[in-house]
């Protein structure tokens, strides 16, 4: 077992030999609570199993887990801060994280776990002014979905790895019944995050969308839509319907993350695509998305950190990022995650991890995102040219983007 994500030695002592008042050991089943927000049945299934083995391992502690529906999960947590209810551990969204340490909500993980194997980007997210306010739980990212067929028919024998050579093959693609690229290009969360990653493949190297990488981005996806060979309906698309679109046969292309595999597989077992690195600017480039574990300060930190201990071994992880079709947060996990044939198609989102940035880390990230999405959507419903929607829709300050 991989004890390179344990706590170190010091904390681990404290707890065996409860150094608070002199105690000689940790009171019988002290309670841990843990809030959640996944309501897909599978996955609640998962972290209920893990936590039964968790709670039969030791008989220190004993979690159990709650689930807060997303769309309340944020006002929950602002209102358990204000009114001292909170849990001892949370499973949160990674962009929002900044915004909840900047309020002190979140206990200082620094030198009391080892990260140092996992990717930078999770990392980031989970960072704020080079202090570490949590664990990344599991990660995904974008990359380029095609269609075998589709590609054989057109004649395209290389798979697109330029923002010309993504447009030309589009083309190809495009007919009278089949578009060539889709991705979710919604004016929310979820559209900034397929977004980012034609941002940043620019080298941008700030969240401020008026800028000269800001205004290129804007022009090529406009480039898309006015050409014909995406969409304007993917401003109504959320991924889950731009892999609809895919798997019936209407998109050649699609940017997507690897959760929507297996439902590929199970409601289109004959379909014939890959996977290949989202096709660049001047850099390849992917974006974050998963989750982080967070402890709240003020609660029961030692048994929070006694469960990450656990959760984190990586029995637990491959358990875990299986059941919910997730990437491993930790590279060295990560690299053993996936070795059967049929991996392969994982294995690409891998590759991919290693150019995905975080969203943040942020206080201010809901009006940055905010921003990128309008400005995304103004210009590809025709509303705004890229250069006027990069100057209305700025973001509210010229903040720089993590590097990782």
């Amino acid at each position: 077992m991989n004890l390179k994500k344990k706590l170190l030695a010091g904390t681990a002592a404290a707890l065996a030999v409860g150094m608070l008042g002199g105690a000689t050991s940790v009171s019988a089943a002290d309670d841990i609570t843990l809030w959640y927000y996944w309501e897909t049945e599978g996955h609640q299934k998962a972290l209920d199993e893990m936590i039964a083995t968790y709670n039969e391992s030791q008989d220190a502690y004993n979690l159990t887990a709650k689930y807060v529906p997303f769309a309340d999960f944020k006002k929950q947590l602002s209102i358990g801060a204000s009114a001292s209810e909170l849990p001892d551990l949370v499973i949160l969204d990674s962009p929002d994280h900044a915004s909840y340490a900047s309020m002190g909500i979140f206990a200082d993980l620094t030198g009391k776990f080892d990260v140092s194997t996992y990717y930078e980007g999770p990392v980031a997210s989970a960072t704020l002014d080079d202090t570490l306010y949590g664990v990344p739980f599991g990660c995904n990212c974008l990359a380029l979905y095609y269609n075998e067929d589709m590609f054989e028919a057109a004649g395209i024998t290389e798979v697109p790895t330029t923002w010309d050579e993504l447009k030309e093959a589009a083309e190809k693609l495009t007919s009278d019944n089949v578009t060539g690229l889709a991705f979710c290009s919604v004016q929310n969360e979820e559209g900034t995050f397929n977004f980012v990653p034609w941002l940043w493949s620019t080298g941008a190297t700030s969240y401020e969308i008026n800028s000269e990488n800001g205004i290129r981005a804007l022009s090529f996806v406009k480039d898309l839509i006015d050409s014909g060979v995406m969409s304007k309906e993917c401003i109504n698309w959320t991924q889950g319907d731009v892999m609809n679109q895919f798997i019936s046969g209407n998109v050649a292309m699609m940017i997507n993350g690897p959760w929507q595999i297996p439902t590929m597989r199970e409601e289109a077992p004959d379909l014939n695509y890959n996977v290949a690195l989202i096709p660049m600017d001047t850099e390849y480039a992917s974006v974050i998305g998963g989750e982080n574990y967070a402890v709240v300060s003020g609660g029961n930190e030692d048994g929070a950190l006694d469960f990450l201990t656990y959760a984190t071994q990586e029995e637990q992880v491959i358990f875990m990022m299986t059941q919910m079709g997730y990437i491993s947060a930790d590279k060295e996990i990560a690299a053993a995650q996936f070795t059967d044939e049929g991996d392969a198609i994982y294995k690409k989102f891998v590759e991919q991890m290693e150019y995905a940035q975080a969203r943040g880390p942020l206080p201010e990230w809901p009006e940055v995102s905010d921003a990128i999405s309008l400005a995304f959507n103004e210009v590809m419903t025709g509303s705004a040219s890229p250069e006027d929607a990069a100057d209305r829709k700025s973001t509210p300050a010229k903040i720089g983007r993590a590097h990782v």
